[in-house]
């Protein structure tokens, strides 16, 4: 789970996911985090990155496991890529809300920057509910005070030749993309 570390006074960045922060599909090295550990290597900064993404995971599997995530790894930075698969299965957007919102919660407590990577689900969910789930992220990072990336698959996910054959997953192509529409939201905390 460890990336290529960077130094011992490194800082950490802990990512908690689902499959499209765990590479699923393609290779871990092709990565968006293994791709963000390169960059701060080659733009020599001191970070070590940690990836506790699980494929298929919820928001709920989430808050499960964010006290062993963050007890193991002490994050000076939290990149929190959860709610895609509550969407998927018709979740309630109130609970995945409450569910992020504790995980934001406890990772400040000890003192993480959280930066939450946005996501959408299909339209076909109904309008009602796609509206319901959207708000949940630029809610949190409001009334919580942490950053927000609205869209991580902004300029992939209606790209084809972008998405694996399921047209969920990104391919090893669209990587460096989502990498290039996090950076931004990064760099600020870095």
């Amino acid at each position: 789970m460890m990336m290529v570390a960077t130094g011992a006074s490194a800082k950490i960045i802990l990512v908690v996911g689902d499959s499209i922060s765990a590479a699923y599909g393609i290779n871990t090295e092709q990565g968006w985090v293994a791709l963000l550990q390169h960059k701060l290597a080659v733009k020599n900064k001191s970070f070590q990155v940690f990836n506790e993404s699980i494929s298929g995971d919820t928001t709920a599997g989430g808050l499960a496991r964010i006290d062993a995530a963050l007890n193991k790894h002490k994050p000076d930075i939290l990149l929190l890529e959860l709610g895609a698969n509550d969407g998927l299965r018709g979740l309630s957007p109130s609970i995945m809300q409450a569910n992020l919102t504790e995980i934001i919660k406890r990772s400040q407590k000890i003192g993480a920057k959280v930066v939450l990577l946005g996501i959408r689900i299909p339209l076909n969910y109904g309008k009602r509910y796609t509206d319901m789930f959207y708000a949940v992220y630029p809610t949190l990072a409001k009334t919580l005070n942490v950053g927000l990336v609205p869209f991580m698959l902004t300029d992939v996910a209606l790209n084809e030749a972008l998405m694996q054959a399921d047209g969920l997953h990104p391919n090893a192509t669209a990587q460096p993309i989502m990498l290039e529409t996090i950076w931004p939201y990064l760099t600020a905390l870095l």
